[in-house]
């Protein structure tokens, strides 16, 4: 096949699987044309032409777990030269999530750790822990989820009818779990 053929055939399902996953149409379209430049350029490396959508879906997976990881890093912050006092501290919701992790039952809390935090691949973490793969990949699904519920339980946010978090961030001091 083709990087066109396989752009006729299958580019409905990548972007509607991308979309699933960001929710956001003008990062879907980037993902999308990204996805396919690696088609473009790996396509030899597929030897079973049957095999071509399996990898165009893991490809696609593998790229948005990418565009994550890279939005999930911190830009460093410029360093101050004045001292910051606690009254100017501003709490965020970022405050929150070391509470919320941490009380994660131990069992989603460690293979969620190394896949989200540390960027393993959940085949690896499967064998690290001795766990099967259909295991591993529920517990790190179930804890994102607890982390979620972690942040409704702790500083009242609410989904909103995309999936979204949705809310005001709270004085420490009102927060249920990091305060």
């Amino acid at each position: 096949m083709t990087t066109t053929e396989i752009w006729k055939t299958y580019a409905n399902d990548v972007k509607r699987l991308i979309m699933s996953k960001v929710k956001d149409a003008q990062v879907t379209d980037d993902l999308v044309q990204e996805v396919f430049i690696k088609v473009h350029t790996k396509l030899e490396t597929v030897q079973d032409e049957r095999k071509v959508k399996s990898w165009l879906l893991s490809v696609s997976r593998n790229t948005v777990l990418d565009y994550f990881r890279k939005s999930s890093k911190e830009t460093p912050l410029e360093q101050e030269e004045t001292i910051v006092s606690e009254e100017d501290y501003k709490h965020s919701e970022k405050d929150c999530l070391p509470g919320i992790i941490k009380n994660l039952p131990k069992k989603y809390r460690n293979p969620l750790l190394l896949s989200d935090i540390k960027g393993m691949k959940q085949a690896e973490i499967a064998s690290q822990l001795n766990l099967p793969l259909a295991t591993v990949k529920s517990q790190i699904q179930r804890g994102r989820k607890l982390i979620v519920q972690g942040y409704m339980d702790c500083c009242d946010y609410k989904l909103n009818d995309k999936g979204f978090l949705t809310g005001e961030v709270k004085d420490k001091k009102q927060c249920k779990v990091c305060s």
